[in-house]
């Protein structure tokens, strides 16, 4: 196996992380923003009370979600292991 090879694979490691974590990430985020503005508005500076908005939409978007991000895993997954005589032979 070559470095070319490692870097590659190693990049579309990241590629694909950054795939599956990014809407539950960004679905937080916008969760987040939205109680800190309600807190602003509201003056209620209690800092545990964004933890439950965010776990329920990171629960929800990994619910509708998680077929694909599965399939997406099992398939980079398969790709290696398809690519493996050729990685060992190399």
């Amino acid at each position: 196996m070559t470095d070319s090879q490692v870097i590659n694979i190693a990049g579309q490691a990241l590629y694909l992380i950054g795939k599956i974590a990014g809407p539950v990430m960004v679905a937080t985020l916008a969760i987040g923003l939205i109680v800190s503005f309600i807190q602003a508005i509201t003056q209620i500076q209690e800092p545990t009370l964004t933890f439950v908005p965010k776990l329920v939409v990171a629960a929800a978007v990994l619910f509708v979600g998680g077929h694909w991000m599965i399939g997406q895993l099992i398939s980079f997954t398969d790709s290696l292991f398809s690519q493996l005589p050729q990685l060992l032979a190399g």
